[in-house]
């Protein structure tokens, strides 16, 4: 294998990223990590840059300053702006994508378009870009119907509609909704609302070269029991205990190996992460989305079961050199509960103060990552965003993880904190 990296950039500012750059910090080769923009979190680990996230001219320009060797793109919108292809340009390797890859998660219809001419496993669907022939078509069809934006839209883009009334409301709204990088302008997406259990593949990729990394389970309700509207995901288990060895060789055969080829089949050299949202169906697993870089929350709860080197994989996927390698994967499984502000997914206060107990207080194996804070005038701790904090455990069984997480949970001084006390919790006799 090519030498790996000792130097690196991180781009992103979530909790996502603060996993990856603690997993990043903790590689074999001990590499001098540096992220942008960041948050308040991980500059407490590694030195961060005040360059936003969708800077490409600036993240280039960065990369080339502090004479970066490999750069991690976390988040969607840098890859659907073609970051990765700006740092090849100028000659800084880099894991993610490049901008045609990207477009497979910032455009659901270009995503559906592939699933159904490669004919893998996929809900029925229509693409609009008008309202009334929208509504014409999904009024022939039953409730539920799920209707999705094309473009890329935080987490937020998608409705699981209930009635025909919600999904012709959602039509008009999502329509409405200013389409981002490649997407088509003012088009949705519908289609037959598939039931069963999610599950959340993180596959690293490099060519028609992948390696699938543990299972997961994200909980996308803002509410317990699966409540209330979806969110960016308010906490996540690994492995997803409904996901056998025998239902995981399945997939692999199904989706998996026939989502890389077709990916490469199109003329796309894809090296990066493809995560795969899938529902496990009565007629069997199917595709809900492709999403191009690592899942926020899935991320947090897979990275610490890792025994393999994370650098040495991202570096491998990067450089075409994945065949061959396999990961170690430790047994005990793991679980992020996401604390959010009071309001998310919708309006929500920032600001709030938020204190942290210590770490020689926190149980066993078990950590604060954080997603959205910042640090006030006076250097205290404050919420940023809606998505504030992960609460990250590992333990011999889910149910003790969980006892773990929130145990921290209840820990953190936060007034406007809310999180889901039901994560993992469908999950504890199986596994």
């Amino acid at each position: 294998m090519t030498p790996l990296p000792r130097s690196l950039l991180v781009v992103g500012a979530g909790g996502r990223e603060h996993a990856l750059v603690r997993a990043l910090v903790a590689a074999p080769g001990r590499p001098s990590v540096i992220c942008a923009p960041g948050n308040a979190g991980i500059a407490a680990d590694v030195r961060c840059c005040p360059v936003a996230a969708d800077d490409v001219p600036g993240l280039v320009a960065l990369a080339r300053r502090e004479a970066v060797q490999f750069v991690v793109v976390g988040p969607e919108v840098p890859l659907a702006l073609g970051l990765v292809d700006a740092l090849a340009a100028a000659g800084v390797p880099a894991y993610g994508p490049k901008a045609d890859g990207a477009r497979l998660e910032a455009s659901k219809i270009y995503t559906k378009e592939i699933l159904l001419k490669y004919g893998i496993p996929t809900a029925a669907a229509a693409m609009f870009s008008e309202a009334d022939t929208a509504i014409a078509w999904l009024r022939a069809r039953p409730a539920p119907i799920v209707v999705k934006a094309d473009g890329l839209a935080a987490g937020k883009g998608v409705v699981v509609a209930a009635s025909h009334a919600e999904a012709e409301s959602a039509v008009r709204s999502l329509l409405a909704l200013r389409s981002g990088a490649g997407a088509a302008p003012g088009r949705i997406l519908l289609e037959d609302c598939l039931t069963g259990e999610e599950t959340s593949l993180l596959v690293i990729v490099s060519g028609r070269d992948y390696l699938i990394l543990p299972t997961a389970q994200d909980h996308k309700r803002i509410g317990d029991g699966d409540t209330g509207p979806n969110t960016g995901g308010m906490g996540a288990c690994s492995p997803a205990a409904v996901v056998t060895p025998a239902l995981l060789a399945q997939i692999d055969k199904t989706i998996v190996r026939p989502s890389v080829d077709a990916i490469a089949a199109e003329g796309i050299d894809f090296r990066g992460t493809l995560f795969i949202g899938i529902m496990l169906t009565a007629d069997g697993p199917q595709v809900l989305e492709y999403n191009t870089r690592f899942g926020d929350p899935e991320t947090q709860a897979v990275l610490p079961r890792l025994e393999s080197d994370l650098l040495a994989l991202l570096w491998a996927a990067a450089q075409g050199e994945l065949a061959g390698l396999r990961l170690r994967v430790r047994p005990e499984p793991a679980i992020c509960v996401v604390i959010a502000a009071r309001g998310y997914p919708d309006a929500y206060a920032q600001g709030e103060a938020i204190g942290l107990p210590a770490a020689a207080d926190l149980p066993p194996e078990t950590a604060i990552l954080h997603a959205g804070t910042a640090r006030d005038a006076a250097g205290g701790l404050v919420s940023r965003g809606g998505r504030v904090l992960g609460v990250v455990a590992l333990a011999p069984n889910l149910r003790m993880a969980a006892a773990r997480a929130y145990s921290a949970c209840d820990r953190i001084q936060f007034a406007g904190k809310i999180f889901r006390r039901d994560i993992g919790a469908r999950q504890f006799d199986r596994g």
